[in-house]
C-alpha cells in the first residue's frame, strides 16, 4: 500500500514552514521553511507592523515544493492539509478575493486606542463576560482603525480574515473561518455562542464581513484547480484543520484537556493552559480564546499568559554578569553550589516592556537582596533563572484563580527548557510534572489535519507516536525551599510594583 501523507503549514511572521508527516507511522518525513532569512516586516510608522499576504503564499509554495521534491511525494499522496498561523492579524480582501492592503499583523500596536475606547464605552463586565478579554489590540480593533483611517478602502472590503484563513483561501478559493479564529480576533460572543454582534454594532461593522464558520476539525475546503496547478497538490485535497500558533502549539504537544499546560520559553515566554469552564480574569491579565477542541457541547478554552522577560533576561545575564565567553550550559554548572533561593537574591525579570500579567505596567527589572560579603555572579545567574520561573508561576496563579487545576506542563525541549535549573525550579514551585517533546507547529498542523480528515479517530491516536524526550517530576523533598523562595520573590515584586 502506498504511503499516505499529511501536510502541515505554519505561517509565522519570520517564515512559512511546511512539513510532511507519514500518516501511518506519525513520523515527520521532511520539513522546510522560506525565506531562509527572516521575512520583512513593513513599519511605515513607529508601532506599525505589516506584511504582504502574497508573500505568505509565495513562501508556502516554495516550502511545499522543496519538501515534495526531497521526499519524492506526489500531490495525490497527500491526503489532508492543516494550517497553523500567526494570531490576531487582519487581512482584508475584495470581491475578487484579492488583498486590499498589507496585513496588519499581531505585533502592530496602532489599534490599542480603539480597543481601549471600546472597553471603556461598552464596560469591562460586558466585554469580559462575553469576549473573555478586552477588545485590546486584537483583529476587531485593527479593523476599526482601517474603517476610520482608510474609509475608501474599508468600503471595498468583502471579507476579513486571519492569516491562516487567507492561506486556506489561496489553497481553495473559499473564504471561511473558525470559532477559534473569531475568538482570537474578539469577534466571538462566548455567552451567546455566536458572532459578537454587540461589538460589531459598536464599531459599525456589517455582519457580511465575517466569512462562513467551519469546525476546526472538518473538511473546511478543498484544493482548487488553480491552486493545484500552482503547487503540485491534487485538486480536491481537503483542508481539514487550522488554528492560531499558540492553540496549535498546544495541540502539537497533545494538550487538549483541562489542567494541561503547553509552555514555550524563548526570548519571551508563553504559558497556555486549557480551562474546562467559561471564565475570565476580571483584571484581564491573561487572554482567553477558544481552544482547538472547543465546541457547544464541550467547553475547552485556551488561557494565554505571555511573559516578555524570559530568555532575553538569561541572555543579558550571560553577556553582562556571567564570566566572559561562558556557555549557557556552563552557566548552570556555575550555580551548582548556590542553594535554592539564591541565598536571598531575587531578580524581578520584567525588563522587556509592559507586562500584561502586571496589568500592563512597565516596572523594569531589578536585582534585590545583594550582600557584598557573600553573594557572587553565580547567585545572580541562578536568581535570574529562578525569577523567570517565578514570573511564570505568578501568571499560573491567575489561571488557578480562574478554576484551572494545573498538574502537567508540556513543552518542546528547546530554549530555556534545555536548562535543568529552569526545569527543576518550575516543577518544584508549580508541583506539576514537566514532559518534554520533539515536535513543532507545522508537524502539529499536519497531525491536526489527520484528525480533521478522520484518518485518526482522536488526538490520542494522532499523537501516540509523539516523541517524549524527558519527564521531570517535582522534587518533593525540596518543595518547601522552592515555595519559600517564590514567596520572597513575590514580596520583592509587590514592593517594586507598589501592590
Amino acid at each position: 500500500m502506498a504511503n499516505r501523507y499529511l501536510l502541515g503549514f505554519d505561517v509565522g511572521s519570520s517564515s512559512v514552514k511546511a512539513s510532511l508527516v507519514n500518516a501511518d507511522n506519525g513520523k515527520c518525513v521532511v520539513s522546510a521553511f522560506y525565506p531562509e532569512r527572516e521575512a520583512p516586516i513593513l513599519a511605515v510608522k513607529a508601532g506599525w507592523a505589516e506584511q504582504d499576504p502574497q508573500m505568505w503564499w509565495d513562501n508556502a509554495k516554495l516550502s511545499l515544493r522543496k519538501i515534495m521534491t526531497e521526499a519524492g511525494v506526489k500531490g495525490e499522496d497527500i491526503k489532508a492539509i492543516g494550517i497553523s498561523y500567526q494570531m490576531h492579524g487582519l487581512v482584508c480582501v475584495d470581491k475578487n478575493l484579492k488583498p486590499l492592503r498589507p496585513s496588519i499583523i499581531w505585533c502592530d500596536s496602532r489599534a490599542v486606542p480603539y480597543g481601549e475606547k471600546a472597553f471603556h464605552d461598552l464596560g469591562a463586565e460586558q466585554c469580559l463576560s462575553h469576549l473573555l478579554n478586552s477588545p485590546g489590540n486584537f483583529t476587531a480593533a485593527k479593523l476599526a482603525w482601517v474603517k476610520e483611517n482608510e474609509p475608501e478602502l474599508y468600503g471595498k472590503i468583502f471579507k476579513i480574515m486571519l492569516p491562516g484563513d487567507y492561506l486556506a483561501l489561496r489553497l481553495s478559493g473559499t473564504p471561511n473561518t473558525t470559532v477559534s479564529g473569531l475568538s482570537e480576533g474578539m469577534f466571538w460572543d462566548f455567552k451567546n455562542n455566536k458572532v459578537a454582534d454587540f461589538l460589531m454594532d459598536y464599531y459599525g461593522f456589517d455582519s457580511s464581513l465575517i466569512s462562513d464558520i467551519v469546525p476546526t476539525f472538518s473538511v473546511q475546503a478543498q484544493v482548487s484547480a488553480e491552486a493545484a496547478a500552482e503547487t503540485g497538490l491534487k485538486e480536491g485535497t481537503p483542508i481539514t484543520y487550522r488554528a492560531g500558533d499558540q492553540p496549535n502549539n498546544a495541540l502539537s504537544l497533545n494538550v487538549f484537556n483541562p489542567g494541561e499546560i503547553a509552555s514555550t520559553a524563548g526570548t519571551s515566554g508563553v504559558v497556555y493552559g486549557v480551562l474546562g469552564d467559561v471564565n475570565y480574569d476580571k483584571k484581564s491579565r491573561v487572554n482567553t480564546f477558544a481552544h482547538v477542541n472547543h465546541s457547544d457541547e464541550q467547553t475547552r478554552l485556551g488561557v494565554l499568559l505571555c511573559i516578555n522577560g524570559t530568555g532575553i533576561l538569561n541572555a543579558w545575564v550571560r553577556r553582562t554578569v556571567a564570566p566572559e565567553g561562558i556557555s549557557y550550559a556552563d552557566m548552570n554548572v556555575l550555580t551548582d553550589n548556590v542553594p535554592i533561593g539564591s541565598e536571598g537574591v531575587t531578580v524581578i525579570p520584567f525588563g522587556n516592556g509592559a507586562e500584561r500579567v502586571l496589568e500592563n505596567r512597565e516596572i523594569e527589572c531589578s536585582i534585590n537582596g545583594i550582600n557584598f560579603n557573600k553573594h557572587t555572579k553565580a547567585h545572580i545567574v541562578r536568581a535570574a533563572q529562578e525569577g523567570i520561573v517565578f514570573s511564570f508561576c505568578y501568571g499560573m496563579e491567575v489561571m488557578q484563580q480562574m478554576g484551572m487545576d494545573i498538574h502537567k506542563i508540556h513543552a518542546g525541549k528547546a530554549n530555556m527548557f534545555l536548562s535543568p535549573l529552569f526545569r527543576d525550579t518550575l516543577a518544584g514551585v508549580s508541583g506539576a510534572t514537566i514532559e518534554l517533546y520533539d515536535t513543532d507547529g507545522s508537524v502539529g498542523a499536519a497531525k491536526g489535519a489527520g484528525i480533521g480528515a478522520g484518518i485518526y479517530k482522536d488526538n490520542n491516536e494522532a499523537f501516540a507516536t509523539l516523541d517524549k524526550l524527558q519527564v521531570i517530576e517535582p522534587d518533593e523533598a525540596h518543595r518547601a525551599d522552592y515555595l519559600n523562595a517564590y514567596a520572597r520573590w513575590k514580596d520583592a515584586l509587590n514592593r517594586q510594583n507598589n501592590i
